[in-house]
């Protein structure tokens, strides 16, 4: 599967999605316990792991991880982190694992990216009969005026890029073997400087990142007008970014 030309971002950009993404709220680890059946002596392995955000998750449930990163630049930072992790080079569709090999296979933020029948056919392969597919997202909230009003600079720029906002990931169910378990949803928050968890979180999209040096300038301009004008973000004020964490399961079957 080609990795699509706005992922290309994500080659100059691993260390501002390390500063700018959210983490995860408490109940991901719930989820991944009680729904994914993960502790101590299973086997979790996470497609499309990026920089390893989502790796501290995973190790609070005593799960052995395996990660799959094609990017190098984002498999570098995760190495460099988390040095103690299984971390292989592949794709979605072509996982280099034997077949029902992983109690569980974890996309968080990703699956957006490879949400195709063959992806979703080899992560099932890799999968033990009754283990789990676990997708998991953080989205914003938009009923914050404000928040509407930065995914209003970056929504213009997406162009064809895959995003999980759209719903388009959808497409990749119901598949064969794999049966729906239920979905959850959280409110979580990313606490930081409007530097921080604003602007450099919208820097670190990939399609942002992968602009021209001028145009990305002047999406710069724009997030930083936005916090000026935005009497809870401005003059460094400490905030609190809105977000609904979205997990679904699928379990094989």
């Amino acid at each position: 599967m080609p990795i699509h030309d706005k992922s290309k971002g994500y080659h100059s950009g691993a260390m501002a999605y390390v500063a700018g993404r959210p983490g995860y709220p408490p109940e991901a680890v719930t989820w991944l316990r009680e729904v994914l059946d993960l502790g101590p002596g299973r086997k979790a392995l996470e497609v499309g792991a990026g920089t390893g955000k989502f790796i501290p998750i995973l190790q609070q449930t005593g799960c052995e991880i395996i990660a799959l990163e094609p990017i190098p630049e984002m498999r570098e930072q995760l190495v460099r982190t988390h040095p103690d992790v299984l971390t292989l080079a592949g794709l979605a569709d072509a996982i280099p694992l034997p077949d029902a090999s992983v109690h569980a296979v974890v996309c968080a933020q990703a699956f957006h990216w490879f949400a195709t029948p063959a992806a979703v056919a080899e992560m099932r392969r890799v999968l033990v009969p009754g283990g789990v597919l676990g997708l998991i997202w953080n989205g914003r909230d938009e009923d914050v005026p404000w928040v509407a009003a930065l995914s209003e600079i970056t929504n213009r720029r997406e162009g064809d890029t895959p995003r999980y906002r759209t719903g388009t990931w959808r497409q990749a169910f119901p598949t064969p073997g794999l049966a729906p378990i239920g979905e959850r949803h959280v409110r979580n928050s990313h606490v930081g400087t409007a530097e921080d968890v604003v602007l450099k979180r919208t820097l670190s999209v990939s399609f942002i990142a992968a602009l021209p040096s001028g145009e990305r300038s002047k999406v710069e301009r724009e997030v930083r007008r936005l916090i000026a004008r935005t009497p809870e973000l401005a003059d460094g004020k400490v905030v609190a970014f809105p977000y609904e964490t979205s997990m679904y399961a699928y379990r094989r079957i």
